[in-house]
């Protein structure tokens, strides 16, 4: 049994992480922290300690794992007491505010020999796992180009945003997501070209990117935006010999969002009009255009590779290199933004 605690009350820990723990038989969730109970929005768990006392947290010998879900500024601090406390850490996204943090919490880790990981829940979408099931068949040949967008039509929040903060930027919130994929599956690019931008002007918000990501013969691409009333698909894929359209996101945050939980059957399942079209051109000539079902998502995976991790001591999936280089993109992104 893994026995874990968490840091933060919010959004994050109850739509996010708890539906996906819950249903671990191998993972018990022992207290949570927060630090303004009067606050509370979310209905208690039964059999789950609630408390406003963080020592009572961080010196509870029974927990073995301490999940840190609270606003990006927190993080390093409290990432930092955790490990000191020689606790496991897994840390929302974005892992740090910048590269040197994160160096120094990977750092402090090691010397425990304790593991911290940034929760990356998205390499676990299901349009990013059936993107590399479709690569992976070859029925596309060799891969030239690979296009990944995350848009929004949101215009009224970056409207309401008078002052840019680095670490709380659009690339870093959501740019995260995409890149971790990126960098999970292709590696470390070979160069990066940056198209970071407020739109609306110095001192807004930073509510776009475009990065083209080059490996040899491949270039990887991650839009978004704040300002697309109609969304570009999620993943469009092209090589020598076809290519692969998903026009739609995972399902798994539209349903959270409903509050319909992943104890239900079909929670996060594609149906056919969720599927991508592949097309493609045979030995023969003949182009063939076929729909392909999704692969089934599942948040919860990072749960369980921390479970192998810390318990049976198996090698992190989310590696503390690929998260380095994330940090780096991102720092690198913003830096002549003001």
């Amino acid at each position: 049994m893994l026995t874990i605690g968490y840091i933060g009350n919010g959004k994050s820990t109850n739509r996010y992480h708890l539906p996906f723990v819950l249903q671990r038989e191998n993972i018990k969730v022992k207290t949570i922290y927060r630090r303004n109970p009067q606050r509370d929005n979310w209905g208690k768990i039964a059999g789950v300690n609630y408390t406003s006392d963080l020592d009572e947290l961080l010196n509870d010998k029974d927990i073995q794992l301490i999940v840190v879900c609270t606003r990006h500024d927190s993080h390093y601090e409290y990432a930092k007491k955790v490990l000191e406390h020689n606790k496991h850490c897994l840390v929302e996204k974005p892992f740090m505010e910048t590269s040197e943090q994160a160096k120094e919490i990977f750092a402090l880790a090691k010397e425990k020999g304790l593991i911290v990981q940034t929760y990356q829940n998205r390499r676990f979408d299901s349009d990013f796992l059936t993107v590399q099931k479709v690569i992976e068949e070859g029925k596309m040949g060799d891969l030239l180009e690979v296009e990944m967008h995350y848009d929004y039509f949101r215009p009224e929040v970056p409207e309401s945003v008078h002052s840019f903060d680095p670490a709380s930027s659009f690339l870093y919130g959501h740019g995260c997501h995409t890149l971790d994929q990126v960098i999970s599956y292709f590696g470390k690019p070979d160069d990066i070209h940056y198209d970071v931008r407020q739109l609306l002007g110095q001192g807004r918000m930073n509510d776009y990117f475009d990065l083209d990501l080059y490996y040899s013969g491949l270039k990887v691409s991650v839009k978004s935006s704040y300002f697309r009333l109609k969304e570009r698909p999620s993943f469009a894929i092209y090589g020598k010999k076809g290519s692969f359209i998903k026009e739609t996101k995972d399902r798994q945050e539209e349903h959270l969002k409903l509050f319909y939980m992943p104890d239900n059957k079909d929670f996060g399942i594609d149906t056919l009009k969720h599927y991508g079209t592949l097309t493609y051109v045979d030995e023969e000539g003949t182009v063939h255009e076929e729909k392909v079902k999704s692969v089934d998502g599942d948040y919860g995976l990072v749960y369980d590779d921390l479970y192998e991790a810390i318990i049976n001591g198996k090698d992190k999936t989310i590696t503390d290199e690929q998260t380095m280089l994330q940090m780096e993109i991102l720092e690198t992104g913003v830096k002549n933004l003001k």
